[in-house]
């Protein structure tokens, strides 16, 4: 059997759950019996059943004898679900081909060796690295406890995400925002600054047209409390948080007024004049935040970057060109005074969305 195809097509199921996991990964099984597939499934939500289940129920009594393939090593332990190598070994699946090992430290290896143990053929590797990039969010947390960090920021060929006059729209297109809106529906949160919420009075929620999806936790930077009250942000029909992060020296009555609007205010502390972001990441993997999405504006972006937190970036490239000096950079305040001292980005893969142009890429550990 070619197991490199029926693996494929079990990640091609487990991409289905991209969103609708957190803070589970993604995970797809395909079940094959005499070279066809006779059942597949995939995990749609935390606290659900995990795909070799949904597969074994889909394959029914074809699963005696056959191949599981699953994208992520099976379960061996009771979470909110019974184990999935239990459910293998009862269903009289004889080989089990497996993407990639969990990486949870305290599981690894264990529902392999488990199966192995009750007489089951397991194969370990087959597509391991498309795999791990799949869950590149899951597996950084599950190890860091910190969430995964994309900074994602749209500007014209010269390098300006907004005008003088802070107008920003719109530099890229409507294919480019579309895929934006599936970053946001994909991660757990998505953070600006309150400068943001000034200029644009975003409702930085997630919107694609005819596609079931999620809002993220809105993240909102705002050292001296000074969000208005009125803000988009406050008057949403949305079932995700808003959350206010400020420094401890804030106005307790704005303070009550921004919580009675439902929003909650968290104090972080301030490092040189600013929200100390690493400070702000342990908070949220502490919350419960494996993935976040930063949206700018320059002074956060720099922020960012200078506090080593961002693990990948999307810099979308629209076919403009500002053409001055006085627009807003990606990033503002000061850099290195050497090339050498700039930031590395690695693993780069470049995609075009109609006339504009997006730059994915890693950043090399800076924690």
């Amino acid at each position: 059997m070619d197991d490199t195809y029926f693996m494929k097509m079990a990640i091609g199921m487990a991409e289905r759950g991209k969103g609708f996991t957190s803070p589970n990964p993604m995970v797809g099984a395909a079940i094959v019996s005499d070279g066809t597939v006779t059942g597949m499934g995939y995990h749609k939500a935390a606290g659900g059943a995990h795909a070799e289940i949904h597969a074994i129920r889909d394959a029914g009594l074809s699963a005696k004898g056959a191949t599981l393939y699953v994208t992520l090593e099976p379960c061996n332990h009771t979470g909110r679900t019974p184990p999935c190598t239990e459910s293998i070994i009862k269903a009289g699946i004889k080989r089990v081909v497996v993407a990639a090992r969990d990486p949870n430290p305290d599981v690894e290896g264990g529902g392999i060796t488990f199966l192995q143990q009750n007489g089951i053929e397991v194969d370990v590797g087959i597509c391991e690295d498309e795999v791990k990039k799949l869950n590149e969010v899951f597996n950084k947390y599950i190890i860091t406890k910190r969430p995964f960090v994309i900074a994602k920021c749209a500007m014209t060929l010269d390098g300006c995400i907004a005008t003088g006059t802070s107008d920003s729209k719109w530099i890229t297109c409507p294919a480019s925002r579309k895929f934006v809106h599936g970053l946001r529906h994909a991660c757990d949160a998505i953070m600006v600054g309150v400068e943001t919420v000034k200029q644009d009075d975003p409702s930085l929620t997630t919107r694609i047209e005819g596609e079931k999806t999620l809002d993220p936790v809105r993240i909102i930077l705002d050292t001296r409390l000074s969000v208005p009250e009125n803000a988009k942000i406050f008057q949403l029909d949305s079932t995700a948080d808003t959350i206010i992060i400020t420094g401890d020296s804030v106005s307790k009555k704005k303070k009550e007024r921004i919580e009675k609007k439902g929003a909650r205010v968290i104090e972080v502390p301030v490092k040189d004049g600013l929200i100390d972001l690493c400070q702000l990441i342990s908070y949220l993997g502490n919350i419960g935040i494996t993935s976040l999405l930063i949206e700018g504006g320059s002074r956060v972006n720099a922020s960012a970057f200078r506090a080593g937190i961002v693990d990948k970036i999307y810099f979308f490239y629209g076919p403009k060109i500002f053409g001055g000096n006085d627009g807003v950079p990606v990033c503002k305040g000061p850099g290195p005074a050497l090339m050498k001292d700039s930031i590395p980005i690695t693993d780069i893969r470049v995609r075009q969305f109609d006339d504009d142009v997006m730059v994915e890429g890693y950043l090399c550990s800076q924690e």
